[in-house]
């Protein structure tokens, strides 16, 4: 059995959770990690009991490491990978890969001229609940989807972006939409992608058409706080997306599908509907299960946990992992466009 050693690139909240996901297995051990001042990497090292460096580069070279976990702001992820890449060293990085798909494909080829795997966070995806109601689309219980709508009302305050790398757009990419929403957009063409015939790499969704806005002072932030979007997707289904971090004081993220056969509804944690033409002998399981005061599925804690156990499982076998640098790029492209959608007016293709 493969005893993967980990370095962490960063030691702040992401940082925090991807160690305390590797605690939780078996064959992880947290050797390293490196920070931007000594204080901040002297206490994280403290927490997780590994070496602390204010260098990655040094770090990577100092230290026998399999796999680096890149932690840093979502613009600063390119270096770190790179240096990974050019010492042999696996990457594991916090969601999104890059803030645009140029940055993405150049982390990409890097990680395939060094012949390296690079993946990408996605925890959402491991919840059961949500691998379920993707099972459904497989497997054409909803008939031929017709919408597909997800939603973050979410609240930050003016403290959470003043000052701070999220209210810097250089380094976060933008506001709502890559740093929370991308989550839901992500789970969304997840979902809806289960049902189609797709070329590795190919995205689901076809065109989006998008309004976004801030209603922030500049000297607080300029990303957005507010977005809506259209979604077109490759066979048809229509989408609808929100995302928001000016709702106070925040509300539950939601999920639904729905087709000429059934439809679903996923809210906060629990499966609020789950109803079908075909009612089938498993879906009173579902639905208590799943439901309020069901089990959840037992997801772990941190979720985070199951999306490192699958990448350390395909780094020792040599099985596809699923949230590879191409299909984790799928995210990044739609919120592109709809960046690219807002400022131009118009409905605009992923890249």
């Amino acid at each position: 059995m493969t005893d993967h050693r980990v370095a962490i690139a960063a030691t702040g909240g992401a940082a925090d959770t991807h160690a305390r996901a590797y605690e939780n297995l078996h064959d992880a051990t947290v050797v390293a990690c490196a920070g931007r001042t000594d204080e901040s990497v002297r206490a994280f090292a403290d927490t997780h009991d590994c070496a602390d460096y204010l260098d990655v580069a040094e770090m990577l070279d100092a230290e026998a490491v399999d796999v680096l976990s890149v932690c840093t702001p979502a613009g600063a992820h390119l270096a770190p990978t790179r240096a990974a890449a050019e010492r042999g060293v696996d990457v594991l990085c916090e969601k999104p890969l890059e803030i645009t798909t140029e940055r993405v494909d150049e982390m990409t080829a890097a990680a395939d001229e060094h012949d390296i795997l690079l993946g990408g966070i996605f925890q959402r995806r491991y919840r059961p609940v949500l691998q379920t109601l993707r099972e459904a689309v497989a497997t054409d219980r909803f008939g031929s989807l017709a919408v597909a709508s997800v939603a973050l009302p979410w609240w930050r305050d003016d403290d959470y972006y003043a000052g701070r790398w999220q209210g810097d757009p250089d380094l976060a990419g933008g506001g709502a939409v890559i740093n929370q929403a991308i989550h839901s957009i992500d789970a969304v063409q997840w979902l809806v992608g289960s049902g189609m015939d797709l070329a590795p790499g190919e995205n689901p969704v076809s065109e989006v058409f998008a309004y976004t806005d801030s209603g922030r002072d500049d000297d607080v932030t300029t990303v957005e706080d507010a977005a809506v979007a259209t979604l077109r997707f490759r066979d048809g289904t229509v989408g609808q997306l929100l995302g928001a971090t000016a709702m106070y004081p925040g509300g539950e993220m939601r999920y639904e599908l729905g087709g000429p056969d059934g439809s679903a509804l996923v809210q906060g944690d629990d499966l609020v509907s789950w109803q079908f033409c075909d009612e089938r002998d498993e879906d009173d399981g579902i639905r208590a299960r799943f439901g309020p005061g069901g089990d959840g599925g037992d997801a772990p804690d941190p979720l985070e946990t199951a999306n490192a156990r699958e990448f350390l499982d395909a780094r020792e076998s040599g099985e596809p992992f699923m949230l590879e640098a191409r299909e984790a790029r799928k995210a990044v492209a739609i919120v592109e466009a709809i960046y690219e959608s807002a400022e131009r007016g118009e409905p605009v293709s992923p890249s």
